[in-house]
């Protein structure tokens, strides 16, 4: 996988820093659809020298790769999945668990949207909030 990531860098004039692979490996190795903050200070013990703004920029350049979506859950910060296969997301309101959603066939609902809009869609991202099934335990717990 690395490999990949490597070329991909390398054919697009960015440098291959062992930071930016970390950062890369960390979104691909997790479901917890991590922030910048989550990220770095999952990587800090292991890169001590590597800043915040090195993490955000790294994003940014893995975007830009189309290796990772940005997520917008309605937090304060950005969220980021490497997994860039068009699939919704459903986010607790209780604990900020972002999950991903797979089976979820949207194709008629996009296909009302071009046709009442008469846009040219580009892209869409769905997301959907609730409580997840830890925190209802939790929840029914302290009722």
């Amino acid at each position: 996988m690395d490999i990949c990531v490597t070329t991909l860098l390398r054919d697009k004039g960015f440098k291959v820093t062992p930071q930016r692979l970390a950062i890369y490996s960390a979104l691909a190795a997790t479901k917890a659809h991590p922030s910048a903050e989550m990220i770095y200070n999952e990587l800090q013990p292991l890169y001590p020298t590597m800043s915040l703004a090195t993490v955000y920029k790294t994003i940014e350049i893995l975007k830009e790769l189309n290796l990772v979506q940005v997520l917008n859950v309605g937090e304060d910060s950005f969220r980021y999945d490497a997994d860039t296969a068009n699939h919704p997301h459903v986010r607790c309101m209780c604990c900020g668990r972002v999950d991903d959603l797979y089976g979820v066939d949207s194709t008629e609902f996009i296909g009302k949207v071009a046709a009442q809009t008469e846009y040219t869609l580009q892209g869409q991202q769905f997301y959907f909030y609730g409580v997840c099934p830890a925190c209802q335990v939790t929840t029914s717990a302290v009722s």
